[in-house]
């Protein structure tokens, strides 16, 4: 029996580690509402910095990419006070919205074995970005997701989908998740691509959209909509179509991530081989070519 039982050892040793995402982290959250509390809501930019230096790696990451400093939280917490208090109602779908990201990082690997799992930090900054990605993993801003009331009215669901699509963006090739509107390659076609494949994935393993606001704004124009699309495929100037959001029911922003996640859908509903089909979605390197083997087209008139 001891002989066994070392077997198993050893090749418990041996064999490769299978990697869990666990529940997002907000550990960055709960000290900054601490040091709001304590302050009457008002930290100097001494106590700010000094809250982003005792930060985990992934914030300490995502205020030096985006720039958040003791100096500049502190203006932005004079200028918007309301959106940090504001803020706090989130907190409380925080423990629901850990749970069920999750369920929707398992059911990614379920789908697609391959997937890479980094953290998740959700953090506090200076109102924006509501999240970003980087090697390291994602981070999602409370307060700026809080304030974008644009997005679903249920801000359980928001999170989760919110997340789930930033997630995604993990998946895809790094010149694509890296690639910015302005760079060379950055057409309608393969920005409309980027985004809408990590909608369409975010919808398959958490059961809905961050652009919640297309269910409602798009019906009755999907055929005007998708026409225009297609003649501006190779379009440099995204401004029609990326990152002009959110607009309102007249006139949609981000109708990119909306057709985007359609021709997405299409390539996928049409496969024989699902999981084949989900890791060239996020695969997905040359956008026209897969736009063509889609199958979508244009809604009718």
């Amino acid at each position: 029996m001891r002989r066994w039982a070392g077997l198993v050892a050893a090749l418990a040793l041996s064999a490769p580690a299978v990697a869990r995402a666990a529940e997002p982290v907000t550990e960055d959250v709960e000290r900054f509402y601490r040091l709001y509390d304590a302050t009457g809501g008002n930290p100097s930019v001494e106590q700010l910095d000094a809250y982003i230096a005792a930060g985990t790696p992934a914030f300490k990451a995502f205020a030096r990419l985006r720039n958040v400093t003791g100096a500049r939280m502190a203006a932005t917490l004079a200028a918007q006070r309301a959106v940090y208090a504001d803020a706090r109602r989130c907190l409380a779908v925080l423990p629901a919205v850990k749970t069920r990201v999750a369920k929707a990082f398992a059911r990614l690997v379920e789908l697609h074995p391959e997937a890479k799992q980094p953290p998740v930090t959700i953090v506090v900054g200076r109102g924006r970005p509501v999240g970003m990605t980087y090697p390291d993993g994602v981070a999602i801003g409370l307060e700026a997701l809080c304030a974008a009331h644009f997005m679903n009215p249920n801000l359980e669901d928001r999170f989760v989908h919110v997340i789930a699509h930033e997630y995604v963006h993990i998946q895809q090739p790094e010149e694509l998740d890296s690639l910015e509107p302005g760079q060379p390659g950055a057409t309608v076609a393969r920005m409309s691509m980027k985004e809408g494949a990590a909608e369409f994935v975010s919808q398959l393993i958490s059961g809905g959209v961050s652009q919640h606001q297309h269910v409602d704004w798009t019906k009755g124009k999907e055929a005007a909509i998708e026409a225009a699309f297609l003649r501006d495929l190779d379009k440099t100037d995204l401004s029609d179509w990326l990152f002009n959001g959110p607009g309102d029911p007249a006139k949609p922003g981000d109708l990119g991530y909306w057709v985007g996640a359609r021709i997405s859908k299409a390539y996928y509903d049409r496969a024989t081989d699902k999981r084949q089909a989900l890791r060239d979605i996020l695969e997905m390197r040359d956008p026209k070519a897969f736009i063509a083997a889609s199958g979508w087209k244009p809604a009718a008139p």
